[in-house]
């Protein structure tokens, strides 16, 4: 598992990270804790959670798991300031999750979402106290553009976007901010909320159980000509190399230059090896060219 700096810290995080959005939410306690001791044990160290998942619950299993195995020492733990960015709720905010997550400093705090009504001059000035108070290391954003995170320059050290086949706009302007800020990218969802998996077609049905059928906002982000298309060759591709639709979409997000980690979801095991494999797959020329074409 390779290693990297992330940008202008001194954290060094590998370049597949765990997302633990599932924790205490679509997976319970104990298959939480059986992915995270598989991941910790395959070199996995950067581990992002969130406020907002399962209302806290993701950050209670994964404090709970870091106290039991004694390796708080041993990730690089990322979580997140959701809702309105006002000086009191990001600190207290940064508070409550420390007490979740049973630790007295978070490596990486960032903050979820752009919030329209809070000066991003307050904000910054709540990031910074909790810096100086030893409460937080370092801090980032998600889900910002780049226009927002020129706003919060030099501060954030990290950005982390949705990146995969069919979204690719952070190419645009994001990532290239990104280079001459000295800022790391940590992206997700790079199977595209399961959309590169196979398990949709032009013009079919949507699975009864997936995540489009259970949360139909991904359907304009994806279900589009353009996503159909890149689907389609994608599918062509797995079929012609012997390589599975998953690994192509996960080697492809992880061979791109600018790329810091790929955070994966994962509700098994079975989820966290098949980035691995993916990744194997980067040693292959003739994998490397073929994503090449993309």
């Amino acid at each position: 598992m390779r290693q990297s700096n992330l940008a202008r810290s001194d954290l060094r995080v590998s370049s597949i990270g765990l997302g633990c959005v599932t924790f205490g939410r679509e997976i319970d306690r104990q298959a939480s804790f059986q992915i995270l001791d598989h991941a910790l044990a395959r070199g996995i160290n950067l581990l992002d959670t969130a406020a907002a998942y399962a209302d806290g619950a993701s950050e209670m299993v994964l404090g709970e798991w870091m106290a039991e195995r004694g390796v708080r020492d041993q990730v690089v733990l990322a979580s997140k300031v959701t809702g309105t960015l006002s000086r009191e709720r990001v600190i207290a905010s940064a508070e409550e999750s420390l007490l979740r997550l049973k630790c007295d400093c978070i490596d990486l705090f960032q903050l979820h979402c752009w919030d329209e009504l809070t000066p991003v001059e307050e904000t910054l000035g709540a990031l910074e106290e909790l810096r100086e108070q030893g409460k937080v290391r370092y801090v980032g954003c998600s889900n910002w553009s780049a226009q927002q995170l020129e706003q919060g320059l030099p501060q954030m050290v990290s950005v982390q976007p949705p990146y995969n086949l069919v979204q690719r706009e952070i190419e645009v302007d994001l990532l290239p901010l990104c280079q001459t800020g000295q800022v790391a990218v940590l992206s997700y969802s790079p199977l595209g909320a399961g959309f590169l998996t196979g398990k949709y077609r032009r013009g079919g049905e949507v699975p009864p159980g997936t995540r489009f059928d259970v949360i139909p906002g991904h359907q304009p982000i994806y279900f589009t000509d353009e996503g159909f298309s890149v689907e389609e060759k994608l599918r062509e591709a797995a079929e012609n190399s012997g390589h599975s639709m998953i690994e192509l979409a996960l080697a492809w997000v992880i061979s791109r230059k600018g790329i810091s980690s790929v955070l994966i979801g994962a509700r098994n095991t079975g989820h966290v090896d098949q980035a691995f494999a993916a990744e194997q797959l980067l040693a292959d020329a003739s994998v490397m060219r073929l994503l090449e074409s993309f």
